[in-house]
């Protein structure tokens, strides 16, 4: 089998639901990876930090098109954005050291629940009242450093806390939706970086690995997902909302299944 095409056709898919759904496609993505890694005869101890680590990586490069699209609308509070980076770059960067060093079970189980938790605040819309003002300078630490940990674990730019942590200190949610996609980029440098070292040394990894970053997947992915998102985002003009949730919901329930099937 052509394994450029398996990875064209993820980035493909990521691309389109994520521009449908509003996600940054790490969920959607590791799943398909895995699979396909496996496939590929990938060594098994290696298949989900793979997966992961080379899903952190494409956000490094889709995020910077989403901040630079909600900057044109005005819509990213680059103050708060710039507060949240530290603690973003060190929950991401440590949560993924310590995600490289866990066995694939283990992590597969830790990905499914956090997978379950998102997917079920997708389905209920769950949001926090907004009752309150910004934190103090430790306490917003304090939640980026969580943000960055969880989204790391996820491959995620951390949007789906990120929103609703802005949405609790009564950050209008235009504002909320464009500070995540900015705040997305810190947390995938961070979080590929740690990968990378924590991979650099591991035996048995197939040729174009870079530490834990398989770099012909991260290429095609990254180039694939940018022309599909456009049209994912035209059709969801078209939805209502709460069929989007569903969608996703069920999606995320069902990769997130399948994963740990494969991997127990």
């Amino acid at each position: 089998m052509q394994w450029w095409l398996a990875y064209l056709a993820i980035g493909a898919l990521a691309g389109f639901i994520a521009g449908l759904l509003g996600i940054g496609g790490g969920a959607v993505i590791v799943p398909l990876l895995v699979f396909a890694f496996t496939s590929q005869g990938v060594p098994e101890a290696h298949l989900l930090h793979l997966a992961l680590a080379t899903t952190m990586a494409t956000i490094v490069f889709t995020s910077v098109s989403s901040a630079r699209a909600h900057h044109s609308h005005g819509s990213v509070d680059w103050p708060m954005a710039r507060i949240m980076v530290p603690g973003m770059l060190t929950g991401a960067f440590v949560a993924a050291l310590i995600a490289g060093m866990v066995p694939t079970r283990p992590l597969a189980i830790v990905f499914t629940a956090l997978i379950f938790v998102a997917a079920t605040q997708v389905i209920l819309d769950l949001r926090p009242k907004s009752t309150r003002s910004i934190p103090g300078r430790a306490g917003v630490f304090a939640a980026a450093s969580f943000i960055g940990a969880v989204s790391s674990v996820l491959a995620v730019g951390g949007a789906f806390l990120t929103i609703p942590f802005l949405a609790w200190c009564n950050v209008p949610l235009r504002r909320a939706i464009g500070t995540a996609a900015a705040n997305g980029f810190p947390i995938a440098v961070a979080g590929t970086a740690a990968y990378i070292i924590q991979g650099w040394h591991a035996p048995d990894l197939p040729d174009g690995a870079l530490g834990y970053v398989y770099l012909p997947a991260l290429a095609l992915i990254a180039v694939s997902s940018i022309f599909t998102a456009p049209a994912g985002a035209r059709l969801a003009h078209r939805m209502p909302v709460k069929q989007l949730r569903i969608v996703l919901a069920v999606i995320l329930y069902a990769l997130a299944i399948r994963l740990l099937i494969r991997l127990w």
